[in-house]
């Protein structure tokens, strides 16, 4: 346990670091970086070198940052099978610097609209089930999704 603590301590900062470039995220960088230490602290008896403790942890921790971006793209096709073609196309780009962007604008939406799109999407609500929710007009409620979809749609354009 000590010997894991003193390898762990010179290494956490970059650890975090890289964690918050992959995923652009503090509180997912920090889940990553957790479940990464808890997995190299439950195989560290493996490790024969432990001068390479670095690089190992480090590729534990890339390794744990892709999956969970890839949770994140799982998301977005989410938001593929149910927007409109021209969305579909869109959002079929795997590249993270569009993931990046699809978050920001997202985040720039009224926050009526995020929990309508968030209920939908990540959720996997009805409309008329987030009309339930919200007290609002199942109609409301889609044209409103529709809408923040567009809204997004045109910003990602620009």
């Amino acid at each position: 346990m000590e010997e894991f603590m003193r390898c762990y301590e010179k290494v956490y900062p970059q650890m975090y670091r890289t964690a918050w470039l992959y995923l652009q995220n503090q509180q997912e960088a920090e889940d990553a970086v957790q479940d990464a230490v808890l997995a190299a602290y439950e195989k560290f008896y493996q490790l024969r070198d432990k001068e390479k403790f670095g690089a190992w942890i480090m590729q534990i921790l890339v390794n744990r940052c892709r999956k969970r971006r890839k949770a994140w793209f799982r998301s977005e096709d989410d938001i593929e099978a149910i927007s409109p073609a021209q969305e579909k196309s869109l959002s079929k780009e795997t590249d993270f610097a569009m993931a990046s962007a699809v978050k920001q604008v997202f985040g720039e939406l009224e926050e009526e609209e995020r929990f309508i799109v968030a209920l939908s999407v990540l959720g996997g609500y009805t409309s008329e089930e987030i009309a339930g929710i919200l007290e609002k007009n199942h109609s409301t409620v889609r044209s409103r999704y529709r809408r923040a979809l567009q809204k997004m749609r045109k910003k990602l354009e620009v």
